[in-house]
C-alpha cells in the first residue's frame, strides 16, 4: 500500500526522533563509561622500554661489593628488592666517584644514583633526591694507644676528613652552630679514606660513617672508635630528572618497606662472626699487603685465569699457609707459598717448591682439582669452602665429615653444618665408625675460618682496581659499551 505524503512526513520524524534517542544514548553510555574509568598508572619503565633498572653506585663493604659469596652491600639489596617489587631486571654496576655517579645521571644512562647519598646541590643538578631511608651515626676515630678523646674535647680535635663530603659539611654546619673552634683538614678528594691516612700515621681523628667503620675496622686494626658527632647522616637515592613515574614509584616504594619492617632488616647490622682475627694478625696482614701482596699478585691473577679461581682467594690461601713466604716450610713437610707436599707438588709437576710462580700456578690447579670432587649440586659458596677444608685436611676426611653431619640431622652440603662436625673426626667415638678414621679435624675448620677473614679483608681493599664488576639478574644480559670507570 503507498502511503501519502502526511504520513512519509510523520515517518521520517519518527525515525529521526529514534535516530536522535539512539545517539543521545550512545553519548549517554559513553560519558557513564568515562566517568567510571581511570587509566592504569604508568609503568615504571626506566630503561627506554626494555624492562631493565640501571643503578650506578660506588664499590664498598656498605653498598656494593662482588666476591665468593657473590653480590652484597646494602644498596644491591635494596636495589635488588626494588627491582623485583617492580618486575625488572636489575642492572647495578660501579663507578669511582661521586662525580662519575652524576655524570651517569646526567647522560641517561642510569636511573638512579645509590651509594648512600646525602643530596645536595650538586645531586640536584642532575637527579631528584628521593625519601631518606637512613640516618647513620658519625664516629670520631682515632690511632689506638693515644688518649681516648671524648665528646667533650671535640672542639679542641684536628680531624681528618674528605673535602667536598657529607662530613664536610657536616663539620662546617657543627662549626657554625656548636662548635667555633672546630678545626679540620679536608684530605683530597681522590684521597682513598681519611680513616686509612689514620692508619698510617697521618693525622690523628677522623670522622667516619659508623656502619662503614662496623665493617673496615679490621682494614684498619690500630684505628679505634672514641665517641659520635651529635648529627647523624641522612642517605637517600637520587632518581635521573627525566622520570617522574620512578620517582613516585621509588618512594612509594621506601614507604612501604619502612611499614613492613623489610627496610630495618636490611639495615640491621650483620652478626658479629666470634671468628676474627686477632690485632697482631689483622696488623701484620695490612703491612704485608702493601709490602708483599703487589710482587705476586700477577701470579695469583694469572693463575686465576688459567683456573677460574678468584685471585683473591687463591692470596687468601697463600697467605694463610705461608704468610706469602716462599721458602715457608711445615713440620710435616709441606713448603714454598701454598704448602705443597712433595707428593703434591710432583702430581703437578712442580719442579720447585719455593719458586712462588710454580707453587701459586700448581695450588691453584690442585684447589680446582679438589672442588671437582666435591658434588656439583653444592652451591657456591658452600662447595668452595668445602673444597679448601679438603685442601688441608685431604677430601675422604672431608666426606666423613658430611656423613656425620648426616648422620646426626645435618645438611652434609651446607659447610656450617659440615664445619660443625670436623672436629669430632678426632674423637674416637665417632672416628672408628667413619671410612678415613682419625684426623685432625679442628684445623681445617680454623683453616677455613681464617682464610674468610683474609678473603673479605681482599675484597675490601679500597681503590681495588680489579674489584666489583657489573652485576644483572638477568642471564641473557649482554653489556656492550660498559659504563665508564
Amino acid at each position: 500500500m503507498r502511503r501519502s505524503a502526511t504520513m512519509d512526513s510523520f515517518y521520517r520524524f519518527y525515525k529521526g526522533r529514534q535516530v536522535t534517542r539512539c545517539v543521545m544514548a550512545a553519548v549517554a553510555l559513553m560519558s557513564l563509561v568515562a566517568a567510571s574509568y581511570s587509566p592504569p598508572p604508568r609503568s615504571v619503565n626506566p630503561v627506554r622500554g626494555k624492562g631493565e633498572l640501571r643503578v650506578v653506585t660506588l664499590e664498598g663493604p656498605t653498598t656494593y661489593t662482588k666476591g665468593l659469596r657473590g653480590t652484597e652491600g646494602l644498596e644491591f639489596r635494596l636495589a635488588q628488592e626494588f627491582a623485583r617489587e617492580q618486575g625488572f631486571d636489575l642492572y647495578m654496576y660501579p663507578v669511582a666517584s661521586p662525580a662519575l655517579m652524576r655524570a651517569e645521571l646526567a647522560a641517561g644512562r642510569a636511573d638512579i644514583a645509590a651509594a648512600q647519598i646525602t643530596a645536595d646541590s650538586s645531586w640536584s643538578r642532575v637527579g631528584d633526591p628521593v625519601a631518606v631511608y637512613d640516618h647513620i651515626p658519625q664516629l670520631v676515630v682515632y690511632r689506638r694507644g693515644a688518649n681516648p678523646p671524648s665528646a667533650t674535647d671535640l672542639a679542641s680535635l684536628h680531624l681528618l676528613v674528605k673535602a667536598g663530603s657529607p662530613q664536610e659539611r657536616m663539620l662546617r654546619r657543627l662549626k657554625a652552630t656548636l662548635y667555633p673552634k672546630l678545626g679540620w683538614t679536608a684530605v683530597a678528594r681522590h684521597s682513598v679514606d681519611p680513616v686509612q691516612d689514620l692508619q698510617n700515621g697521618v693525622g690523628d681523628y677522623a670522622v667516619v660513617d659508623a656502619n662503614e667503620y662496623a665493617y673496615t675496622r679490621h682494614l684498619y686494626p690500630d684505628v679505634v672508635s672514641a665517641f659520635s658527632l651529635p648529627e647523624t647522616r641522612p642517605v637517600q637515592w637520587v632518581v635521573r630528572h627525566t622520570d617522574p613515574d620512578l620517582y613516585a614509584a621509588v618512594n612509594r616504594f621506601v614507604a612501604a618497606a619502612r611499614q613492613s619492617g623489610l627496610l630495618a632488616s636490611l639495615l640491621a647490622p650483620p652478626p658479629q662472626d666470634q671468628r676474627v682475627l686477632a690485632y697482631q694478625d689483622t696488623r701484620r696482614f695490612h703491612k704485608d699487603i702493601t709490602a708483599l701482596l703487589p710482587q705476586y699478585r700477577p701470579w695469583f691473577e694469572e693463575a686465576s685465569a688459567r683456573t677460574g679461581v678468584d685471585w683473591r682467594l687463591l692470596a687468601a690461601i697463600g697467605y694463610q699457609e705461608s704468610k706469602w713466604d716462599p721458602d715457608a716450610q711445615s713440620a710435616m713437610g709441606a713448603s714454598g707459598m701454598m704448602m705443597l707436599t712433595s707428593g703434591t707438588a710432583e702430581s703437578l709437576g712442580v719442579e720447585d717448591r719455593s719458586d712462588p710462580r710454580e707453587s701459586i700456578l700448581a695450588g691453584a690447579r690442585y684447589l680446582q682439582a679438589v672442588r671437582e670432587m666435591v658434588p656439583a649440586r653444592i652451591p657456591e659458596p658452600d662447595r668452595t669452602w668445602l673444597a679448601i677444608a679438603a685442601y688441608n685436611v685431604g677430601y675422604g676426611h672431608v666426606e666423613d665429615a658430611r656423613r656425620l653431619a648426616q648422620m646426626r640431622g645435618k645438611n652434609p652440603d651446607s659447610w656450617p653444618d659440615v664445619r660443625e662436625q670436623l672436629p669430632l673426626l678426632s674423637d674416637e667415638g665417632w672416628y672408628e665408625r667413619l671410612k678415613h678414621g682419625f684426623a685432625r679435624g679442628a684445623e681445617p675448620a680454623q683453616f677455613v675460618d681464617r682464610i674468610q677473614r683474609f678473603l673479605k679483608l681482599l675484597e675490601w681493599q679500597p681503590g681495588n682496581p680489579h674489584g666489583a664488576q657489573p652485576t644483572t639478574t638477568n642471564p641473557d644480559a649482554t653489556w656492550v659499551g660498559r659504563p665508564p670507570a
